[in-house]
């Protein structure tokens, strides 16, 4: 570089760092603001019903803006348009304004229109940019400046199928840090078309490993939240992901993009009060995921609804009361033609059975003995079935015949009664009823999840028993409140009993109704609270990552939280490797859109560095011939390398390999991935010997080791891998050449292989 060169650099240095105080000094001045205003708020108190909820609302916008500006401290502006006939326009993470109705923007939000040309601009196609510069910041201070000159007379060159070049690279080969980053600084031209897309419709993004899947699925849900921000803070937005490790990995990542409201989860988490965690075998799982269990749950439920052999006596006011058997059948048909879900049918059969026992007893009691009509009334009549549904030996036998149900309980007892499945499983086999039963008190599984669901549609809710329980609280509410101002009433007559002016007393300003609505506790939650707690919560857009790994089991509880289908589904059909999982879009899709769908494929690996996708494209081509690689738009200068060693079970080839990784990958992460069943024994190994190493079902990937199975390793990306006995990997799935594509690409630098017997056809390219 040139000396003027120089100094024009540290002109344009120190010009950047000013605007970047200005654009802090700014940023502090509103948070100072927001904090104030929420420190009144919470001095408030009291006030009408109407008057805490619009306060409660206040403090909710004011705490959200706070926590938004707090997130976006790192990295607030990160890039600069120049134009020929404009002035420059800086992007950051947050829109800011030197004054509140400024139109002349300090910054601009990245998902602005105004910012887009940050991410599509070309030599080719400029847009009216002339240079697009990257500013590389530490905290608030201005580190290093990139530019791109985009005036195609100045003979700029580049790619064309990748903007901002050097700040991509920059952060494709820093080190792990165990937590995902956002990509708002580098997102490339067919990332930005999907995260920009509209709200309506399912949106499939097919991508291979390294495409940013992942980060343009975050990305458009902060882009959404934006853009459709009256209709989806109210509604939320549900990222489901693979497991709980893969939602710490990318936890980070929408704070940083000012987005604090989105509800994250696994399927395991998508039935309030059940966190199913257990593993079970892939086998059962699949089987739980088959659209079969459909048939099995209705039949499950309806094995409830039992009458008796002959027929049941209880004693009802002293005397012997005989329930037919044909009361009890008529009855239940009478709830089963209503279509009704089981709970809330229970009603119909307890009238129907309750009116024919009425009338049994009418013709005892009220016979005309000269063989007239019956002596009873119709009032008398009503007074006879009010008192049999106030007969607790009465609705006991009827509770026995037609209970109130759970899905847990009806799962539950599904799951672990041979006799319940076996009438209920007709159309399974013997083998797959077995692989089904499990002990009465086994762990719930997330395959579990879906069936759960699907029996709390089966059975309902019956809204009339909630209701009274409502009603009766109100009233218990409001006679506690009548005591507590008939004491303050008392009181105030004892003192002032020898006053002759009139002076106001406590239910003079308040009866006791309106003090229980005065008092009633607002709920401050947040949608995505809200909706974590509420099973019938419909989400106003749902993202679906590792998409392909979801049963048909689990897309019906999906599509019931997303009736609107607005969705995007990000996966990768080759990557499959649950049973249950698919391999083509159209069987999953079909069933709820039929063709209405939208498929957009990522196509450039920024991710997984060309020496290790040259490794993968030989296990994807035995996946299946017809899919393409993604192109890798770097490499690593590293060799992926196989090791074959004398045996894996003693363990010290291992740990010698992971130490020389983890020294080559200075303070980067290392993932070693092995077959399920060498997980527990490798894994102890590995934490005795080597220091900071991680291992287990949720693992903490901000160690600098994490042993851990391919199933495990969904999603995630590490500095250097080793794949432990490959042909294992392969050998425990009927998809592990899946398994096995999905291990040798999650390095972003180094891939290494240990292996005792000869190295799988697939991998000869290590040889």
């Amino acid at each position: 570089m040139s000396s003027s060169a120089a100094v024009t650099r540290d002109d344009d240095l120190r010009a950047e760092q000013a605007y970047l105080t200005t654009l802090y000094k700014r940023l502090d001045g509103l948070r100072t603001q927001a904090d104030d205003r929420l420190r009144a708020i919470l001095l408030e108190a009291g006030g009408t019903p109407q008057g805490r909820a619009q306060r409660e609302a206040t403090r909710s916008h004011y705490a959200e803006q706070l926590a938004q500006m707090n997130a976006v401290e790192n990295g607030l502006c990160f890039g600069r348009l120049d134009f020929a006939a404009d002035q420059p326009r800086y992007i950051g993470r947050l829109g800011l304004s030197a004054e509140e109705h400024d139109r002349d923007p300090l910054l601009v939000d990245w998902r602005a229109p105004a910012a887009r040309a940050f991410y599509l601009a070309t030599a080719v196609s400029p847009d009216g940019v002339t240079r697009r510069r990257h500013l590389r910041t530490k905290g608030r201070t201005l580190t290093a400046i990139d530019d791109e000159v985009l005036d195609i007379e100045s003979g700029a060159g580049g790619r064309e199928d990748v903007t901002g070049e050097a700040a991509l690279l920059s952060a494709l080969t820093a080190n792990r840090t165990g937590r995902m980053r956002d990509i708002v600084e580098t997102i490339q031209a067919e990332q930005d078309e999907v995260i920009r897309a509209g709200l309506n419709g399912v949106m499939v993004v097919q991508g291979g490993p390294g495409t940013g899947k992942t980060a343009v699925a975050l990305h458009r849900a902060a882009y959404l939240l934006y853009t459709y921000r009256g209709q989806l803070t109210k509604q939320g937005v549900l990222i489901l992901g693979p497991n709980p490790t893969f939602l710490r990995y990318i936890s980070q990542v929408l704070p940083s993009l000012a987005e604090t409201g989105v509800l994250l989860a696994t399927l395991g988490d998508m039935f309030p009060g059940v966190r199913a965690r257990a593993v079970e075998s892939p086998a059962a799982a699949a089987l739980k995921g088959r659209a079969v269990m459909l048939d099995v749950l209705a039949r499950a439920v309806t094995d409830w609804q039992t009458v008796p052999a002959d027929h049941v006596e209880v004693d009802h006011d002293g005397y012997p009361l005989r329930i037919e058997r044909a009361v009890l059948e008529d009855a239940r048909a009478a709830a089963r033609r209503s279509d009704r879900p089981h709970n809330v049918a229970r009603s119909i059969f307890v009238t129907e059975a309750i009116h024919a026992l009425s009338l049994q007893i009418a013709e005892r009691i009220g016979a005309d003995p000269l063989g007239g009509d019956n002596l009873l009334s119709e009032a008398d009549l009503a007074e006879t079935r009010r008192e049999l549904r106030e007969d607790i030996d009465v609705q006991q036998a009827l509770f026995d015949f037609w209970p109130v149900l759970t899905p847990r309980r009806v799962l539950r007892e599904l799951l672990s009664d041979p006799d319940r499945l076996e009438a209920a499983g007709v159309e399974l086999t013997a083998d797959e009823r077995a692989l089904l039963l499990r002990g009465h008190d086994a762990r719930w599984t997330p395959a579990d999840v879906p069936l759960l669901d699907e029996l709390a549609e089966l059975l309902g809710v019956d809204d009339t028993l909630k209701a009274r329980q409502v009603a009766q609280e109100k009233r218990e509410a409001i006679e506690y409140a009548e005591g507590v101002l008939e004491i303050v009433e008392g009181s105030r007559s004892l003192d002032f009993e020898d006053q002759e002016e009139e002076i106001l007393s406590a239910t003079d300003v308040v009866d006791a109704s309106a003090f229980v609505e005065r008092h009633e506790v607002l709920d401050t939650r947040t949608a995505a609270e809200r909706a974590a707690a509420d099973r019938t919560w419909v989400f106003g857009h749902v993202i679906v990552d590792e998409a392909q790994e979801l049963s048909p089991m689990a897309w019906r509880l999906l599509m019931r939280r997303c009736p609107s289908r607005s969705m995007t589904v990000v996966g990768d059909v080759a990557q499959t490797s649950e049973l249950a999982g698919t391999t083509t879009w159209e069987q999953v899709f079909e069933p709820f859109v039929a063709q209405r769908w939208n498929l957009v494929e990522l196509t450039v690996n920024y991710r997984t560095p060309a020496e290790v996708m040259a490794v993968a494209a030989d296990v994807l081509a035995a996946v299946d011939p017809g899919l393409e690689p993604p192109r890798s738009v770097r490499t690593a200068g590293v060799d992926p390398w196989a090791l074959r060693v004398p045996s894996v079970a003693l363990p010290s080839e291992v740990i010698a390999a992971v130490r020389l990784e983890a020294a080559e990958a200075g303070e980067g992460r290392v993932a070693v991935i092995v077959p399920e069943a060498r997980e527990a024994a490798l894994g102890r190994a590995l934490v005795e010997a080597v220091p900071g190493a991680a291992v287990g079902e949720q693992p903490d990937l901000l160690n600098q080791v994490v042993l851990m199975t391919v199933r495990q390793a969904k999603g995630l990306e590490f500095d250097s891998v080793i794949v432990v006995e490959p042909d294992e990997i392969i050998a425990e799935s009927p998809r592990g050449l899946s398994d096995l594509y999905v291990a040798v690409t999650r390095a972003t630098r180094r891939l290494g292989v240990l292996h005792t017997a000869e190295l799988p056809k697939v991998l000869s390219a290590l040889a």
